[in-house]
């Protein structure tokens, strides 16, 4: 047997230091590991914390935007000063509490997403969700001034932010602070010179502006449009109200709150469901230009019809061989991907826009329906927040500077008119009226603009057609429409006031009167070319303070069954109708005339087609006609007969809402008769307005809400 022999081994150590010097290093670098572990996480909570409220602010901002124009709305209605129970919800401090709540702000979940999860003892361990109960601590106004706002009237708040407006209103100034105010009272002054485009003295209430970098196109961005502007700037610091909880960190942000004042513009522009490219014969349309943009509420667009730009509200249904902006769309044009694709490669604004796809931003058409054509229709409105009432401010009929009113009918049977009473201003601002009686019945008094000529059983000589008069105080008989030696005795106009000394009065030929259609219906006439001449009679202010009219029947002191009823709308055959005529040269009317109706309109002369000079400043380049407008429930062309062709220009809208089922077809026209005219016989010219001088004094408006950010490294 062999045997290994024991193999001897050195005996070892082991040292303490070392293991305690290792210990305590992997210790170390356990521990700043974990620190590091910890900070990162810290780092990553604030950020995430951070993230958490800038998409709360990005939903509050929204719920503003949202918010505001509803409350101002309101602050111009009737009874928004009656009690703090209406005006309390109005305030600053209101809307942005209400924003919050809108907007979800105060938790990280709803608590009806939470209840339909389901889940028991369900826990939100959310250290971002906080009552936000003080929104002082949240909204600031700009410093040095204090509350909620700051107001964009009689200051500058310096590089920045827009041109401020002007208001020598006290109340206004006042409660702009604490309400969101829209007033005719702000205007342009010399503060805001050289942020607008023309003189503030010479277009105080609107001027040329920049159109904002937003996606809808009202306008392209950067472009002069004619608007005003009303703004509030304000401070948003949503982690402050929680810093000691939170212990972030975050820089407020400041905030300018527009709202655009913008009267309709474009060539074609309107609140309402409209269709584009045809008449409702089915005919494309022919001869018809249309330049600029054209926006709707809601529209489609038919056939072979290309428009430079088309906006709209609820949606644009495009036809295969329509196009906009030279370009045609096979998808849809808000597909994810077209819009980015046409600005590269053509440069230029995208001609098709959504109000929607603004984020911070709301356009919204002030649209009455056919309340807008009658002042009969409103009660008066009384403990109004605004200097301006709402129905003063979106009813054109309550607008107009004159008004003529049926007031008397012939009988229940027999509702011919045989009272109008005009309304008019005076010199010193006030209003002034006169009957005007349409039949040869005796009156007691003699109407404002009557002069004498003679005494009775003398005559006189009239070159021009005429009103005349004969009688005396407590009794006068009239005739209109006399020209050539006139006898004023009592053979010619029967016996006023028996056994009284008389005489014969004159007034320039009356611009209103009764006239029937050929199919016997009966109308108002209006005359336009006329009123300045019988304005100057009255001693009344001038054509450029009597610059429009409304023409009502005056149902409101009358009974059910009284003879004097509502107009219908749509318009019958039974109500009386409105023949404008006469109206082809309007250049009295320096600022403008302007007609408001709800009777069907009747134009049976060329209207406006006699150029006049431009105002001073004027730059755009062309012929400058008087700036009116016409706004009736339906229009027809020709009184004697139907014309053989109608030529449109300028610029056309509607009343009607977006959400009718039938499109509205702005071009369509109507004969006398009531049939459609001929696509052939139908020429279009319209234009978009780009001056404060072509604006008419009776127009639609639109709000353009915008919520920006200001950055002190943009400014």
């Amino acid at each position: 047997m062999k045997t290994t022999p024991n193999r001897s081994r050195r005996g070892g150590y082991i040292s303490f230091v070392l293991v305690l010097a290792t210990g305590t290093i992997l210790t170390l670098l356990t521990i700043y590991i974990y620190r590091r572990a910890i900070a990162a996480q810290a780092v990553q909570a604030q950020v995430q914390l951070r993230v958490d409220y800038s998409e709360k602010e990005a939903a509050i901002l929204r719920s503003i935007v949202a918010i505001v124009p509803n409350r101002a709305i309101r602050a111009m209605q009737s009874g928004s000063n009656s009690n703090t129970t209406v005006s309390n919800p109005l305030r600053w401090q209101d809307i942005f509490t209400e924003s919050l709540a809108s907007a979800n702000a105060r938790t990280s979940i709803s608590s009806n997403l939470a209840a339909s999860l389901n889940l028991p003892n369900l826990r939100i361990s959310n250290t971002g969700d906080s009552a936000l109960d003080t929104p002082n601590r949240i909204f600031a106004a700009i410093p040095p001034e204090t509350g909620y706002v700051s107001v964009g009237i009689n200051r500058s708040l310096g590089s920045g932010y827009p041109p401020p407006l002007t208001s020598n209103d006290s109340t206004t100034s006042a409660r702009d602070l604490i309400y969101p105010i829209l007033s005719s009272s702000k205007v342009y002054g010399s503060l805001a010179q050289s942020g607008v485009g023309l003189s503030v003295s010479t277009y105080p209430n609107f001027n040329l502006l920049k159109y904002p970098q937003i996606n809808f196109g009202y306008a392209q961005p950067g472009d002069d449009f004619v608007a005003k502007r009303n703004w509030w700037a304000f401070s948003v610091n949503l982690a402050d109200h929680d810093d000691d909880k939170t212990f972030l960190a975050h820089s407020k942000r400041n905030y300018v709150l527009s709202i655009y004042e913008i009267p309709s513009q474009l060539a074609i522009s309107a609140s309402s469901f409209m269709s584009f490219g045809q008449y409702a014969s089915g005919d494309a349309w022919q001869n018809v230009t249309i330049d600029g943009g054209v926006f709707a509420g809601k529209a489609v667009m038919e056939g072979h019809t290309s428009i430079n730009a088309l906006a709209s509200r609820r949606g644009i249904s495009l036809s295969s061989g329509s196009s906009i902006g030279g370009q045609s769309f096979t998808a849809s044009p808000f597909t994810p991907g077209i819009r980015e694709a046409y600005q590269l490669t053509q440069g230029t604004f995208f001609p098709v826009s959504l109000a929607s796809e603004s984020g911070r931003a709301a356009f919204i058409p002030i649209n009455r329906g056919a309340d807008f054509f009658d002042r009969f229709a409103h009660d008066p409105e009384s403990n109004v927040l605004s200097t301006t009432s709402w129905n003063n401010y979106s009813i054109g009929a309550l607008q107009c500077a004159m008004r003529l009113d049926v007031t008397q009918v012939q009988s229940s049977s027999n509702s011919t008119p045989t009272m109008l009473r005009f309304g008019y201003y005076i010199p010193n601002g006030n209003r002034a009226s006169i009957n005007l009686p349409l039949t040869s019945e005796v009156m007691p008094s003699l109407p404002a603009g009557y002069v004498k000529v003679c005494n009775e059983n003398q005559s006189y000589t009239f070159s021009d057609s005429v009103d005349v008069a004969y009688g005396a105080s407590g009794g006068y008989t009239f005739r209109q429409g006399l020209a050539g030696a006139i006898s004023f005795n009592n053979a010619t106009f029967g016996d006023p006031l028996v056994g009284t000394l008389k005489a014969g009065y004159w007034r320039p030929r009356s611009p209103f009167e009764v006239r029937a259609l050929p199919s016997g219906n009966r109308c108002i006439a209006v005359y336009p070319q006329r009123i300045p001449a019988l304005l100057a009679a009255m001693g009344a202010a001038s054509p450029a303070i009597n610059h429009s009219l409304v023409v009502n029947v005056d149902y409101s002191v009358t009974g059910l069954n009284s003879p004097l009823m509502r107009p219908s709308i749509p318009c019958t055959d039974n109500d009386y109708g409105l023949i404008l005529s006469e109206c082809a040269d309007l250049t009295a009317f320096t600022k403008g005339f302007s007609l408001v109706t709800n009777l069907r309109l009747y134009i049976g002369d060329d209207f406006n087609v006699v150029a006049a000079t431009p105002p001073s400043g004027y730059t755009p380049s062309g012929t400058y006609y008087p700036p009116c407008s016409l706004f009736a429930p339906e229009r027809r062309y020709g009184v004697d007969a139907d014309p053989f062709a109608v030529a449109l220009s300028g610029q056309i809208g509607s009343l009607a809402s977006d959400s009718e089922i039938n499109p509205v077809r702005p071009l369509d026209s109507k004969n006398l008769s009531g049939t459609a005219m001929a696509a052939n016989r139908i020429s279009v010219n319209l234009r978009p307005i780009h001056h404060p001088a072509e604006l008419p004094p009776i127009t639609m408006m639109n709000w353009l809400i915008l919520l920006e950010e200001r950055r002190n490294e943009f400014n």
